[in-house]
């Protein structure tokens, strides 16, 4: 397969830009498809490709190239001529023939096959930090090994239908006569799967809010709260509103959803959203101090607490999160997921539900954490029910929830 300069240069600029400036690689890889509008689509699909790939295995590229063990996730040592041998590497390793571009001189395949026939450890194999691979297998035992294996493999795109404008049979219709062919998935009612990845924010339907791009495991969120119409539902750490609007979908846009989240600009985000889906219930409030949760003690027939975690679980959309997670971090989100569930549980009223959710796939994150809260809470909470979805399993991102329900006394 031939491959043009400009593109491998810009696969390496946008991988320091990741691994040395800090950037998302969504945001980078975006960025520079935008700056190359000559490029058709087998490039652009090439590069983006390429990117995701190096992010999603770089421990491994980096050891197959031959450099330093000790620096690979160390921005100093991202120099440029180092991300052209892993760039070769990986080239190579694919099964294509080298370019002959002078920064790749000396790289051979016999090489790349010696060394990955000796790999130092099973952390280098999987391609993730030391501490995240034994943190991993001291959780889940045997099942880390193919669940890792699992979360490093490229995501699946999925499509929300927004019952408030088309059925889910409606929405294929219109999408194959925009020339975008979908496939049901049998286990989520509202669920569509692409079975091609594109670009879908040109589509005329996305832009009429007839769908949204949510994974599967992700649509399996909100119905868990059993939210009905005419209710007071509250969605805690709203983000930038994929629940919230699927929430809305499910009560009929009757009723009133609080948003509350930290961060206003995504609270924003959610108001742009919501207008383009035809959801008007919701009522976007920042958290700016701890009497916003107070004032609604008892309010809420239902409460999502879709809490800051890890993201393990979507690992395979956003690979660079391995990279950037830290022991300490992890503790901090430990920290902070207990909190969340003993402040913000309290704005469930009495015989009111309550749903927790991550998209992590850490024990430590997910049923620990409910267990320890219905604990400290003796007597208060009554657990229903705890789902878990993983990609080895299901196919889907990996996440977990648990309903609670509030105790009348």
């Amino acid at each position: 397969m031939k491959v043009h300069r400009n593109l491998v240069e810009q696969v390496v600029g946008v991988l320091q830009d990741v691994f040395a400036g800090g950037v998302p690689a969504e945001r980078a890889v975006d960025g520079c498809l935008k700056s190359q509008g000559k490029w058709g689509s087998r490039d652009r699909r090439m590069f983006a490709e390429s990117v995701y790939d190096l992010v999603r295995w770089w421990r491994l590229y980096w050891h197959l190239a031959d450099l330093p063990a000790a620096e690979f996730f160390q921005p100093e040592a991202i120099t440029a001529g180092r991300v052209w041998r892993v760039w070769g590497v990986y080239w190579l390793d694919r099964g294509h023939e080298l370019p002959a571009f002078e920064e790749l001189a000396g790289l051979s395949l016999a090489d790349v096959t010696a060394r990955r026939a000796t790999l130092p450890s099973a952390a280098v194999a999987a391609s993730i930090p030391d501490w995240l691979d034994y943190r991993g297998e001291a959780e889940l035992d045997r099942e880390w090994r193919p669940l890792i294996a699992a979360l490093n493999q490229p995501a699946e795109v999925f499509l929300r239908t927004n019952t408030l404008r088309n059925s889910r049979a409606q929405l294929r219709e219109i999408l194959s006569a925009e020339g975008i062919p979908t496939e049901e998935v049998p286990t989520v009612p509202e669920a569509l799967r692409l079975p091609n990845r594109r670009n879908l924010a040109t589509s005329p339907a996305y832009r009429q809010g007839r769908f949204e791009i949510q994974d599967a495991a992700s649509q399996q969120i909100a119905p868990l709260l059993r939210a009905q119409p005419g209710q007071v539902v509250i969605d805690a750490c709203a983000g930038a509103g994929g629940k919230t609007l699927h929430l809305a979908a499910l009560m009929q846009s009757r009723g009133r959803i609080i948003a509350l989240d930290l961060h206003r600009s995504r609270l924003e985000e959610l108001k742009s959203r919501a207008l383009r889906n035809g959801v008007t219930i919701v009522d976007a409030q920042p958290i700016m101090n701890p009497d916003v949760i107070a004032q609604l003690a008892g309010v809420a027939d239902a409460v999502l607490l879709d809490v800051p975690c890890t993201g393990l679980g979507a690992l395979r959309r956003k690979p660079e999160t391995k990279w950037r997670l830290t022991h300490d971090e992890l503790d901090r989100l430990l920290a902070v997921q207990h909190q969340i569930l003993d402040d913000y549980s309290v704005m469930t009223k009495p015989g009111g539900t309550l749903v927790y959710a991550t998209c992590s796939v850490l024990p430590s994150e997910n049923q620990r954490q409910v267990h320890a809260f219905i604990a400290r809470h003796d007597g208060t909470w009554v657990l229903d029910e705890e789902r878990h979805w993983r990609p080895d399993r299901e196919g889907f991102d990996g996440f977990y929830a648990a309903r609670l329900t509030r105790r009348t006394r």
